[in-house]
């Protein structure tokens, strides 16, 4: 909408385009997820502890930009969006960066072992969580787009068709991790118990990261429905 871009140049810079760079640094650190895994898997904990410090800095960037976003975002009435829904949206990229910096921490903390059994199964979970994510962040680079045609028309179908496939995404996330635990539960007999309950942990924040997409996914489909 010409009206929308028009108050921006009025009132202040339009917040659409850090929210989606912050999303995108969201992305990168969880993507840095399917590496450390990888390493964790091969018991590689130096190669662990660097992929770790890039997941840090790059978790660290992210909270910076959410910090300034804030600071920057306009409180003015005249914005075409609510302020507290991007308020929303921000905390919940922001949250991606966050449980994927707890998840490396946490396994690295206590040089976590994946069941041999487990492997292929973790791998993917891992994969799928983060291609959620990806899902994500393709919702959120269309919102300058449906800006422009006043949150109508074709647009709003192109979004409302990926939030669908992130939907199904997370669909499939919960269905792996459903696997994951059936196997783990097999294994249990023969694994320290404490050990178990840390790899559970794992788990549940790996749903998480698709869970917190697809979250994104939802909040995106209230601005649509308004």
């Amino acid at each position: 909408m010409v009206f929308s871009k028009t108050i921006f140049n009025l009132f202040g810079k339009s917040p659409i385009s850090p929210l989606q760079a912050h999303m995108t640094l969201v992305v990168a650190c969880a993507e840095k997820l399917q590496d450390f895994l990888n390493a964790a898997i091969a018991n590689d904990w130096e190669l662990g502890s660097d992929i770790f410090d890039k997941i840090s800095k790059k978790e660290d960037k992210a909270d910076e930009m959410k910090r300034q976003l804030r600071l920057q975002l306009p409180k003015s009435l005249f914005m075409p969006l609510d302020r507290g829904d991007l308020l929303d949206l921000l905390s919940l990229q922001d949250r991606i960066a966050n449980r994927t910096k707890d998840i490396a921490g946490l396994m690295l903390g206590r040089k976590m072992s994946i069941p041999e059994p487990l492997h292929q199964q973790m791998i993917d979970f891992v994969s799928s969580s983060i291609e959620a994510g990806r899902q994500a962040l393709k919702a959120i680079n269309e919102l300058d787009e449906l800006l422009e045609v006043g949150f109508s028309g074709k647009e709003v179908d192109f979004v409302e068709k990926m939030i669908g496939e992130l939907d199904q995404l997370e669909d499939k996330t919960d269905l792996l991790e459903q696997e994951i635990r059936h196997k783990l539960f097999d294994l249990e007999q023969d694994l320290p118990p404490i050990d178990m309950i840390f790899l559970y942990q794992v788990i549940d924040m790996i749903g998480e990261l698709a869970d917190l997409a697809e979250g994104v996914g939802g909040r995106l489909q209230l601005l649509l429905a308004r």
